[in-house]
């Protein structure tokens, strides 16, 4: 045990006589669990989702608030805005003067046209890979750059290869660029991999994003189309399906050398988003408490975008959402004078990027980059995809270029870079830090208790449930304390009140502490069944996505919560002393509301991680994407959290990101930097590892 300054005597005996009772072995601590020691559940068998009615409605509401400007005075200056909005929340970092340096590792002679094997500089040391289709011929061509979605193989997938072999045989050059963390890009040379779930969703920890380093790659790879002397650079297009149909959203909205883009299966609405299937490469971080998709899509005009959907789809991409999006963003590109230069299309296929699709797209083209036709679709000309092995710019395995930087290496190396600056400061504001804290975790403003629901006692416990004035139901199993001098604990876990151990319970009813065990959103009895139906091995998947849509974190909510059940105690119950006790992530949320200024005593926080440094030991998927905080390593760290809290902190086996357990020297390096912060700080209070 290392323990850091001094504890209260009380808060020192109380925490010890909690780790060894519960350290007893099982055999002896089943003796005194009875039938009355289970956890009987608080709500009503059966009733509603009322996680995914609150944030469907939520979003509801935010969708009628998005009204776009009638001038185009006004629009000039709501457009602007947007685009700044959106480069700051995407933590879109772009450099067109970063040399390409473009590496061609091997070409295919093919009839009409080449393909390049290529490599190019996204950012400084980061390297995508792709594929270059060349006509033959001086040029200059027109040039279209292609974004695949969430296929096997990236860039690779038949379809996607299709695109650009149609193209070049219509005299265009094609860029087909493997997406961040896909393709060529993943972990695992040669394996595929999902970017997206709690892997692209630590991109957000270090103040950037999985959408943000997309449209930087899209944005770098018009550069190098510009930069060809075969490309005339005046004509670029975009096209992409489903994650690339959303790609060629952002990048044609941000990129104005864009000049016209077809997106398929991918245009719904910002509202459809949330609490549905999709990918938080697809995410706005708080994009709806500023804009719709119709905003996003007008910044196009008075440049040419046409959406191809189809009638049967995933709920976020229905063509009735397209719809929706269309009917709104169509009145700016009326203002311009360019009414068909925003058009649609409903096919009637499956997701996907079908032959339609590419004569939809040649027709397109021709129209906008070429000044012929007059967009109507273009009959194909035949041609056969190659075997994938052909098209990889490293062909052999284990043998990649180290500048094609994974995303979990990207994340590990900035995440040290901000943890330096970070742990090099001598000061800081402590008031300053804590504002900052709050506008991290989306809580400026906190609910009160609204009513409380009681239902009758089972098992010993109190029942009831906490309405919130956010429309939150807290579920609660109280039990009083033996003696009230102890006050109460009150214990939360991700897993819900069945995650927790029945051990623990035994050894705090021995100590005659009150035991408040509450359910957060999200967890236990308070959880989505559209979490559970669609997202079994992504825990809090959905959920995390829509807080974030809406201005909200997962964190921040279970923050808000934990404040509304300590006031609880202390006006009802007459709670002398609160102390939270929170597993993993809960945890966290129990340290950041007192970092916040909670009116708590002391915290417990168990299997919890000291740094959110991203970390390849273990699982990335130990915790959850509830997590996740966006630009949480730019405002410092965990220990500066504790430092902050000015609490007695225990933490019981403290680990990493990915749930490896920290020990040795590396928990002496920890106790270094907590008591470093603390000193710094100038906060009461003690950290107790175990």
């Amino acid at each position: 045990m290392l323990i850091i300054k001094k504890f209260s005597f009380v808060f020192l005996l109380v925490g010890f006589s909690f780790y060894a009772a519960n350290s007893n072995s099982r055999e002896n601590v089943n003796k005194d669990i009875s039938a009355a020691d289970t956890l009987p559940d608080v709500l009503t068998k059966n009733h509603a989702d009322l996680i995914e009615s609150r944030l469907r409605g939520q979003a509801m509401v935010q969708f009628g608030t998005h009204r776009l400007p009638d001038n185009l005075r006004d629009w000039d200056k709501y457009r602007n805005n947007l685009k700044n909005t959106i480069i700051q929340k995407t933590g879109l970092i772009v450099n067109h003067e970063l040399p390409l340096n473009m590496k061609e590792t091997g070409s295919i002679p093919m009839k009409g046209y080449e393909i390049k094997n290529i490599a190019f500089q996204t950012r400084p040391g980061v390297y995508g890979t792709a594929n270059l289709y060349v006509p033959e011929g001086k040029g200059p061509f027109p040039a279209v750059i292609i974004m695949h979605g969430h296929w096997p193989g990236g860039r690779l997938y038949q379809s996607f290869q299709a695109i650009g072999q149609t193209l070049a045989l219509n005299g265009y050059v094609a860029l087909n660029i493997d997406a961040w963390g896909a393709g060529e890009r993943t972990l695992i040379h040669g394996k595929d991999e999902y970017h997206g779930a709690n892997l692209g969703a630590s991109l957000l920890n270090i103040g950037e994003s999985l959408n943000g380093v997309q449209i930087s790659d899209n944005i770098r790879g018009v550069d190098l189309l510009s930069s060809l002397p075969y490309v005339d650079p005046k004509n670029i297009g975009a096209t992409g399906a489903s994650g690339g149909g959303n790609q060629t959203m952002w990048l044609s909205a941000i990129d104005e050398r864009v000049k016209a883009a077809l997106p398929v299966v991918s245009v719904g609405t910002f509202e459809s988003c949330v609490m549905r299937s999709n990918c938080i490469c697809e995410l706005l971080t708080d994009g709806l408490t500023f804009t719709e998709q119709a905003g996003v899509l007008a910044l196009v005009a008075p440049r040419a975008i046409k959406m191809s959907n189809i009638i049967v789809d995933n709920p976020t991409f229905l063509s009735t959402e397209m719809f929706r999006s269309f009917n709104n963003s169509r009145p700016v590109f009326n203002m311009f004078g360019v009414d068909n230069n925003i058009s649609n299309l409903v096919l009637d296929k499956t997701h996907g990027y079908w032959p339609e699709n590419r004569e939809v797209m040649l027709g397109w083209f021709d129209l906008h980059l070429k000044g012929t036709g007059t967009g109507a679709p273009k009959k194909e000309i035949p041609f056969e995809t190659l075997p994938n092995q052909q098209l990889l710019v490293y062909p052999i395995i284990g043998k990649r270029d180290p500048g094609v930087q994974t995303t979990a290496d990207y994340c590990e190396r900035r995440g040290k870079e901000l943890r330096t600056l970070f742990l090099e400061s001598r000061s800081f504001d402590a008031l300053a830090k804590q504002n900052e804290l709050r506008s991290i975790l989306r809580i400026n403003d906190r609910p009160n208790l609204f009513k409380v629901h009681q239902f009758t006692n089972l098992g010993g416990w109190e029942r009831m449930a906490l309405e919130t004035s956010d429309d939150k139901l807290i579920p609660l199993l109280l039990l009083p304390p033996a003696n009230p001098a102890l006050g109460y604990l009150i214990i939360s876990n991700p897993g819900g009140k069945k995650a927790i151990s029945l051990d623990l319970i035994t050894a705090l009813k021995k100590i005659g502490q009150g035991i408040v065990i509450a359910d957060l959103s999200g967890t236990g009895e308070a959880s989505s069944s559209k979490e559970n139906k669609s997202n079994k091995s992504m825990v809090l998947h959905t959920q995390s996505r829509a807080e974030l849509w809406l201005g909200k974190t997962i964190l921040g909510e279970w923050v808000k919560e934990l404040n509304v059940v300590s006031e609880f105690l202390r006006s009802n119950y007459r709670a002398q002393k609160v102390t939270l006790d929170g597993s993993k992530e809960a945890g966290l949320a129990a340290l950041f509301l007192a970092a916040s200024g909670g009116n708590v005593d002391n915290i417990i926080m168990r299997d919890a991680p000291l740094s959110y440094l991203f970390d390849k030991g273990g699982s990335i998927d130990y915790f959850s994407m509830g997590i996740h905080l966006p630009g949480f390593l730019n405002w410092g760290d965990i220990s500066l959290a504790a430092a902050l809290s000015g609490k007695n902190i225990r933490i019981i086996n403290p680990v990493t990101m990915s749930g490896v357990k920290i020990s040795g020297i590396s928990l002496k390096e920890y106790q270094t930097e907590f008591a470093k912060l603390r000193t710094i700080s100038g906060q009461q209070g003690a950290t107790i590892f175990n």
